[in-house]
């Protein structure tokens, strides 16, 4: 019994004195790292999106008369101005209805005016008794119907001015030909599409943002975005439409931004890099993203301490690029280890590799 307590101790001595080596061997392990100063600079907040660049509006153009199409001047791709005769429908009809017109306002004119003077001359022989009343009031009841009879004249005649001026199909927008619909000598119906008409100046920039950043979405604020086809080129616009909901699948909020587009260099369908700069500009302190270190819902850097790693607790902010912001933890002098820091722990050596 006694020989087995001694075995017993002898081995738990063994036991401390292997760990304490480990322990030594382990805390004298050293980490070659390169560090790096963190930069304070002047940033603006924004969001990161991707983008669609989509028509302002869209404006299907039909005839108001029906007819057929003796003369266009359209073809897809055309930029054409308001005011703008796009086709023309044959006319001639619609002029004779006019000249109808005209001629049916001056006999009812005529008509009107032969039965005033006859309603006077009844007048004055009705005070002197040489006609009945009778007589008297058949003349008045045929100048009131002259008189309507003149309305409907001159709202014949306006109908038939209007109808003819509808003979030309004008374009009520600015805009650029999407789609052409017509061709010479085709008949063209009332209210059935001949052409399509979109607005490209402005144009509308759509774009979905996370919902952790909705709060931070406001109209009006200015909107930054690059294309691959301008790669050296930035686009500007304004925040002018945030829909009153998000997306319940992917949880995100679509927003859009009128984008000015006056020399048509921007297309529609264009995929778009998008900033929504959500704030002024401001100092902050920067470090590489790749710096910043997690463990589970804290963020953490290692910076160097004499030949050793120390380990600060940090509140990441904004990126951009490929750096980011550290709102709280760090003064800006500090020397952040920058490579190698996911093999460090809290006092580790550590070799400066430059």
């Amino acid at each position: 019994m006694r020989w087995a307590v001694v075995a017993t101790i002898t081995l738990s001595v063994f036991i401390v004195s292997g760990c304490t080596k480990k322990e030594q061997t382990q805390a004298e392990k050293i980490i070659n790292v390169r560090i790096g100063a963190p930069e304070k600079r002047t940033v603006r907040p924004y969001i990161m999106a991707v983008g669609t660049l989509k028509p302002f509006d869209e404006v299907t153009i039909s005839p108001e008369v029906d007819g057929i199409i003796k003369s266009i001047n359209i073809d897809e791709g055309k930029i054409v101005k308001k005011g703008e005769v796009l086709a023309e429908i044959n006319d001639i009809d619609f002029k004779l209805d006019l000249e109808r017109a005209e001629s049916g306002l001056k006999q009812a004119e005529a008509s009107l005016a032969n039965t005033k003077t006859e309603y006077e001359r009844k007048e004055t022989l009705l005070k002197e008794e040489l006609v009945t009343r009778q007589q008297f009031d058949d003349v008045s009841t045929r100048r009131i119907i002259a008189s309507s009879d003149l309305d409907k004249a001159r709202a014949t005649l306006s109908l038939a001015k209007q109808r003819l001026g509808k003979t030309r199909i004008i374009s009520p927008v600015n805009g650029a030909v999407k789609e052409k619909r017509i061709s010479m000598g085709d008949f063209a119906r009332a209210s059935v599409p001949v052409a399509v008409i979109i607005i490209i100046d402005p144009l509308k920039l759509v774009f979905s943002i996370g919902e952790k950043d909705v709060s931070r979405i406001k109209a009006g604020q200015e909107v930054a975005f690059t294309i691959d086809t301008f790669k050296d080129r930035e686009f500007k616009g304004k925040v002018s439409t945030i829909y009153p909901g998000l997306d319940e699948k992917s949880r995100t909020l679509t927003v859009e931004a009128l984008v000015p587009n006056s020399d048509h260099a921007l297309k529609a369908g264009f995929f778009t890099q998008v900033k929504v700069y959500t704030d002024t500009e401001k100092e902050a302190v920067l470090i590489p993203t790749t710096a910043v270190v997690y463990d589970e819902s804290k963020a953490k850097v290692f910076i160097l301490d004499g030949n050793a790693a120390r380990e600060i607790m940090v509140r990441p902010g904004d990126t951009y690029g490929d750096m980011m912001e550290i709102t709280e933890g760090l003064s800006g002098n500090e020397k952040i280890i920058v490579v190698g820091q996911n093999n460090l722990a809290a006092g580790v050596k550590v070799n400066v590799l430059k």
